[in-house]
């Protein structure tokens, strides 16, 4: 089972003043109790809450202090025997002591393990953009072609006699648009293959759905597949990793439309639809291929699981470990009357319920 990180910017201050509290809390009753124990073995328990914010450095500066107010508590404290007061005292600074060095080495192997899980999903999402060379380089060559043309357009209307000014601008406003539309595919395949640790902020999934089916559009046009789409506008943002959130598209779409190649032409299409309800929102890609077995649906997010004969079987993989990392589930089913469906849920962001 994962353990979920603190990653909100309501819950990080929430969890600091429960550690802060329940510290002062431990510490006063060590330095006035009169009982012969170690109260202050308690301040493990504030150690241990420090873990759920994921930071090995919140971990260790939580125990040092811990540690200090053990400390203070014992020079503190004016009533009970001093031989066991010290005792106790060194009983509890050896439990924190502990307590954090353990904490620290597994928050420093669970780091480890989510960075070569990030570099995995990095070599995915290349190996993926390998597969969509022909269609990013058609979303790319529409715009340029476009530039080319326009070009010819604005020099043959300045050097007519008079000039055309205006048609020349006309032109122009042509080419600045075609070179944004061209940044545009640029930049959303720099986002993919830069290496960039994971970030928590609002995403809009129809936003980046939107974004994924224009780098699937080539794609999609070349093996006359029809698109349809079902998006629900205005959805409340999740909370996540804009490009890991993509990744896991991408992933959904292109398996998609290697199933929908099984089908004749005239028969291929990908749906693919959105919506949210109080507190999730729902996303499902749906093609019309031969659909999967009842055995390879039990079993197709395992790692290295695949029904293709050149596939590596991580794709599926590594979206279930997304998106579980986000907080949601992912589920294949068969669809009607044929193909697959697979669906997967991500919370909706808190904050902007609060508001809404």
């Amino acid at each position: 089972m994962k353990r979920e990180r603190l990653g909100s910017t309501v819950d990080m201050p929430l969890l600091w003043f429960a550690m802060a509290g329940l510290a002062l809390l431990i510490f006063v009753a060590d330095t006035v109790t009169d009982l012969e124990i170690a109260v202050a073995v308690l301040h493990v328990v504030v150690v241990l809450i420090s873990v759920w914010t994921g930071r090995p450095r919140t971990v260790l500066i939580v125990g040092l202090a811990c540690s200090l107010l053990t400390v203070l508590s014992f020079f503190m404290t004016v009533r009970g025997d001093t031989e066991a007061g010290i005792a106790n005292s060194s009983l509890s600074l050896v439990a924190i002591g502990a307590t954090t060095y353990l904490a620290i080495r597994i928050e420093l192997a669970d780091l480890a393990v989510r960075r070569a899980e990030a570099d995995l999903a990095r070599i995915s999402r290349i190996t993926m953009l390998g597969e969509l060379t022909a269609s990013i380089a058609h979303e790319v060559s529409q715009p340029l072609a476009a530039i080319g043309a326009s070009s010819n357009a604005a020099l043959r209307w300045l050097s007519a006699s008079p000039p055309n000014q205006a048609e020349a601008r006309h032109a122009l406003n042509r080419i600045v648009e075609a070179a944004e539309r061209a940044g545009e595919v640029v930049e959303r395949v720099r986002r993919l293959v830069r290496r960039a640790p994971p970030s928590r902020e609002l995403v809009d999934m129809i936003e980046v759905i939107d974004e994924t089916l224009a780098l699937m559009r080539g794609k999609l046009r070349a093996n006359a597949i029809a698109l349809r789409t079902e998006l629900q506008h205005g959805v409340v943002p999740v909370m996540g990793d804009r490009v890991q959130l993509q990744q896991v598209l991408l992933n959904l779409i292109a398996n998609a439309v290697e199933a929908s190649l099984e089908a004749e032409q005239g028969n291929r299409e990908i749906t693919v639809n959105a919506s949210a309800d109080e507190g999730e929102i729902s996303i499902g890609v749906t093609d019309t291929g031969r659909g999967l077995s009842a055995q390879a649906m039990d079993h197709v997010f395992d790692p290295f699981f695949t029904t293709k004969e050149d596939g590596m079987g991580i794709g599926l993989a590594i979206s279930r470990s997304i998106v579980e990392a986000h907080g949601g589930r992912i589920e294949a089913r068969a669809a009607a009357p044929h193909g697959s469906t697979f669906r997967f849920t991500l919370p909706l962001a808190r904050e902007r319920r609060r508001k809404d």
